[in-house]
């Protein structure tokens, strides 16, 4: 009797988890919007002005929340505090649901990648009735989603990595908030159901230092100094293989950050940084 008792609390608590969404009010936001083919469940919430501008394509920014390739949603605080300091400073924006690792031993990789693509791809297919330019897309991610918001600057066509279907998944610029970019020395990843040692070339091809050259996209770093989870040093690298390629980017290095930090909190206000990059790449 006890263990159904805890089982029908767990249930309960997590039902109510489920509804508890705080979205901000003096924007729009269209919620469980679908992106992806008509059987995943995966959706994605769209963060709009209230009042679209006339005549005018806005750009747009995706976000893509972080939880380990096993955690997370688009409507958690990081997520909707991100994408309504994207609003207000004048983009459209969308908090993506991706292929999660919900079962023991299910390979979720490279499924995540094709997800977050899939996004740019359906902005692109939709710009016109969102009001915003096909060609002014960024993405952005913290953590897992940083992972993939860099795979997204660093991957084309020829690293066999995109999506089925049509479509350019082509990214402007990208940042990646505190994300494992270097997986072989990282730890083992459930989303491969394989470890380092079984299949180090899944983690080579996981990792976004291994994908840059010349073509890719400028790219915004930010990291913490106390993160536990993810060393700096994992940003620090990709900012190496970016200097070493001669592309543009820049790492801004957070003192006494954790892991998990939002683009405005006490103490941390990030806006004049990101801000100043996405215009220079969206709006100029």
């Amino acid at each position: 009797m006890k263990q159904l008792f805890f089982l029908l609390f767990a249930v309960s608590a997590f039902a109510a988890d489920k509804k508890k969404p705080e979205y901000p009010t003096d924007v729009r936001v269209e919620v469980d919007v679908a992106y992806l083919a008509d059987d995943r469940k995966e959706k994605a919430d769209l963060y709009f002005p209230k009042e679209m501008p006339a005549n005018v394509k806005l750009p747009a920014v995706i976000w893509i929340h972080g939880g380990g390739f096993n955690d997370g949603d688009k409507a958690k605080g990081r997520e909707t505090n991100f994408c309504h300091e994207m609003v207000l400073h004048g983009y459209v924006s969308m908090s993506i649901n991706y292929k999660l690792r919900r079962m023991k031993d299910q390979i979720t990789w490279p499924q995540c990648v094709y997800d977050a693509k899939s996004a740019v791809r359906w902005l692109r297919a939709n710009a016109d009735k969102l009001g915003i330019d096909p060609e002014r897309i960024a993405v952005a991610g913290g953590s897992a989603g940083g992972n993939l918001a860099a795979m997204l600057a660093v991957t084309g066509p020829a690293d066999g990595l995109e999506p089925a279907g049509e479509g350019s998944t082509k990214v402007s610029c990208a940042i990646d908030f505190y994300g494992a970019v270097d997986l072989l020395n990282y730890h083992d990843m459930k989303m491969f159901a394989k470890t380092r040692a079984e299949a180090p070339e899944l983690y080579v091809k996981g990792s976004p230092i291994t994908h840059v050259d010349a073509q890719d996209a400028p790219l915004l770093l930010i990291h913490g100094t106390k993160d536990e989870t993810v060393a700096l040093s994992q940003s620090e690298t990709l900012a190496s293989k970016y200097k070493a390629a001669g592309l543009e980017h820049e790492l801004i290095v957070v003192p006494d950050a954790p892991h998990t930090f939002k683009l405005v909190e006490d103490g941390i206000d990030l806006r004049p940084q990101v801000f100043a990059f996405l215009d220079k790449h969206l709006k100029q």
